[in-house]
């Protein structure tokens, strides 16, 4: 295998490249529509409620996560619809345990949430 000279463009590229991936699975992944109403929700609630640092850390670490576990869950269905096109159990059970990955990190992050924002809705609530 030959290596390559590092190129500063060749990175542009490669940010290019991820850019549109992202952009790929918001367009045909529904549970990305969700993910990203659901960060936008998030988000603006820690503008509202002027979330401390560590709290900002604890929701962009959730976040990320969930977003990272559907990035890889739409490659890898990505990859098994290419190379089993046809119905195969076996390929339907990766995906299933990829579509779960996802559902662990969206469990988790809405425990991180809650741990978060239970005090300042309480706070809210109280007046």
């Amino acid at each position: 295998m030959e290596t390559r000279p590092f190129q500063f463009t060749g990175r542009i590229r490669s940010f290019r490249y991820a850019i549109a991936g992202i952009i790929r699975m918001v367009r045909c992944q529904h549970n990305a529509w969700i993910h990203t109403i659901a960060t936008g929700v998030v988000i603006a609630a820690g503008f509202f409620f002027q979330l401390s640092g560590s709290e900002w850390c604890w929701i962009v670490l959730a976040a990320s996560t969930v977003w990272t576990a559907e990035a890889l869950n739409t490659a890898f269905e990505f990859l098994a619809d290419a190379t089993s096109p046809n119905f195969h159990p076996v390929v339907r059970n990766a995906k299933d345990v990829a579509a779960g990955a996802v559902l662990i990190t969206a469990v988790a992050s809405s425990v991180i949430g809650a741990i978060i924002f239970w005090p300042h809705l309480k706070g809210v609530l109280k007046q």
